[in-house]
């Protein structure tokens, strides 16, 4: 595939910005920085963060097992997909498609960036409709989003049908994969070398605690890498943010033991949940979320409210008609949630 012919042209002219910690960043003992109109007295952040965040990289790097050229961070994943459809979609002019039900934000981006969303509805089992998928695509087709683990759906795509969209769909193949570290299928990671047009996003915010200093993973081809790192913002993440990820990363015992509580825990609470009478249907889940389809979701929803719990209501999302999507909490807050459901009348 030529991803070169899939970049916007004017991206392609871009001159990005550049700064001397840039060519100096080797270099930083006992250098003077002059160059940055910083303020020069130290506190711990007056001085602008590592543009290229390399020590926050280097432990990405050994712990996905990926080259650091294969690496992009954002301000979130949020901003790694607004990054993807400024490189590659042209306004007014390129399309997307996406598979609802599934995650929003990439309607949000699409419109926010002038990009039609064409959309393949999954099938009754949450799963792609692959032929539908490729007779949709046309010539302005820039980029296929598939969620997997899907949100609100909570379960992984099936990997042959992901396969046959990867080498068939002929634009860019974004896997967001927010929640792979829940599920027991293999990261897509894994594959990136046979692809050239895979895109796979990761996030810090769900297993590995951290939804509040916002960091987004991207990870492709050197090729494609380049081109989003030449459209970035130059110190996207800042000093603080790429600080306190490298001290939760060193603590991958704790890590490793939430994510497996959070599994057990998902696995008690759909039993449990399955002696509720109003509860019609708990779908399979590879996510720390549950869905549920109850006999009258605003009903629910607002009852949990009034008792102090909030949960989500999906019910106007697509094949999620009186749905609810529970996350999963901690012993206690499940304990919660059961009790008070049993309650309800």
């Amino acid at each position: 595939m030529n991803i070169q012919g899939l970049i916007r042209e004017n991206i392609k002219a871009l001159q990005p910005y550049t700064s001397a910690r840039d060519e100096y960043k080797e270099l930083t003992e006992n250098m003077c920085f002059l160059d940055a109109n910083e303020n020069p007295y130290d506190n711990g952040v007056n001085r602008y963060p590592d543009p290229q965040q390399s020590a926050l990289k280097l432990m990405i790097s050994e712990l996905k097992k990926r080259p650091v050229n294969n690496i992009l961070l954002g301000n979130g994943s949020d901003e790694v997909l607004d990054l993807i459809f400024r490189a590659f979609c042209e306004p007014n002019q390129d399309n997307v498609i996406t598979l609802p039900p599934t995650y929003g934000m990439y309607g949000v981006l699409a419109n926010l960036n002038a990009i039609d969303v064409l959309q393949v509805t999954l099938s009754n089992v949450f799963q792609p409709q692959v032929e539908e998928v490729l007779v949709k695509q046309n010539n302005n087709s820039k980029l296929l989003f598939l969620c997997s683990p899907n949100n609100p759906t909570a379960n992984s795509l099936d990997r042959d049908k992901v396969e046959r969209l990867i080498t068939k769909f002929k634009g860019i193949v974004v896997i967001d994969e927010a929640y792979i570290d829940f599920s027991e299928q293999e990261s897509w990671l894994n594959r990136l070398d046979e692809f050239p047009n895979l895109i796979v996003t990761q996030t810090l915010s769900k297993a590995y605690g951290m939804a509040g200093i916002r960091l987004g993973m991207c990870f492709a081809s050197p090729e494609i890498i380049s081109v989003l790192n030449k459209i970035k913002p130059p110190y996207n993440i800042n000093t603080l943010t790429q600080e306190k990820a490298v001290a939760i990363l060193l603590k991958t015992k704790s890590y490793k033991a939430q994510v497996k509580t959070l599994k057990s825990e998902r696995i008690l609470l759909k039993k449990a949940l399955g002696d509720i009478d109003f509860i019609e249907t708990i779908y399979a889940s590879d996510a720390n979320f549950l869905l549920i389809k109850v006999d009258d979701a605003v009903k629910r929803y607002n009852q949990l409210v009034t008792k102090g719990i909030v949960i989500r209501n999906r019910t106007t999302q697509q094949l999620c008609e009186n749905c609810l999507r529970i996350t999963v909490g901690t012993p206690e807050e499940n304990e919660k949630l059961l009790i008070t459901l049993k309650a309800l009348k």
